[in-house]
């Protein structure tokens, strides 16, 4: 049976993405986003002196930002929080639930380091009075908490909160935190716009044949096929 969809060339396809024009200009702002939003400050610095782009914030908060979500990232949680407080204390008094999040993570930090004298009195003093006012705290408090009834937490249901992606996660959402209070974005556009590009295909795909792009690493075209 003779397949529906309309076949499109790559030079048909290739001659309709030529009559794109996109500016440059627009090009290295998503790029100076990323770098920003993402914390590249050297890269940014780089990239503004070959460019002539010139990010929406100034660099030097980058840093500041970058060394909270770094102390988050190496599990030094108390020292996340102090430098977040120092940036802008309004950040954890108007956000109790990343407050909660590194409270948690720092109770977990107690668990990993077998001080569990101390995660349970932690537990107990700064987690339990936020739990009892919300289920989902109180939720991730038992899911916590039960890390320490297991000698080998290998076996434990609840074990990925011990993993490096769990520091991880939370690092993502103290980032997101200070760049909102800084009136910035939290996500980079250019992802956005790949999984945007991503979504268009996947529509398109379903109508006709035409050159596409199947890794974005590269970003070549590759022929149609049926």
């Amino acid at each position: 049976m003779a397949s529906s969809k309309k076949l499109i060339s790559r030079e048909e396809w290739e001659k309709r993405l030529n009559n794109v024009k996109i500016r440059k200009e627009d090009m290295n702002k998503l790029v100076m986003n990323f770098l920003v939003t993402e914390g590249n400050v050297e890269a940014a610095k780089k990239f503004r002196m070959e460019s002539g782009t010139h990010p929406d914030i100034d660099l030097a908060t980058i840093t500041d930002r970058m060394a909270v979500k770094k102390a988050a990232q190496c599990g030094n949680v108390k020292d996340a929080i102090e430098k977040i407080n120092d940036l802008n204390p309004e950040i954890l008094d108007t956000n109790p639930q990343l407050f909660f999040q590194l409270q948690q993570q720092r109770l977990i930090e107690l668990i990993r380091n077998g001080k569990v004298e101390a995660a349970l009195e932690f537990a107990q003093e700064e987690l339990a009075p936020r739990a009892e006012e919300n289920q989902s705290f109180l939720e991730e408090l038992e899911r916590t908490i039960s890390l320490v009834a297991f000698e080998d937490t290998s076996n434990c249901p609840v074990g990925e909160l011990l993993d490096i992606s769990q520091r991880l996660k939370t690092a993502s959402e103290v980032n997101a935190a200070v760049l909102t209070s800084q009136s910035n974005e939290k996500d980079p556009k250019l992802p956005s716009l790949l999984k945007m590009l991503i979504w268009a295909q996947n529509k398109l795909d379903k109508k006709a044949a035409y050159p596409c792009i199947n890794d974005l690493s590269n970003a070549r075209l590759e022929d149609p096929t049926f």
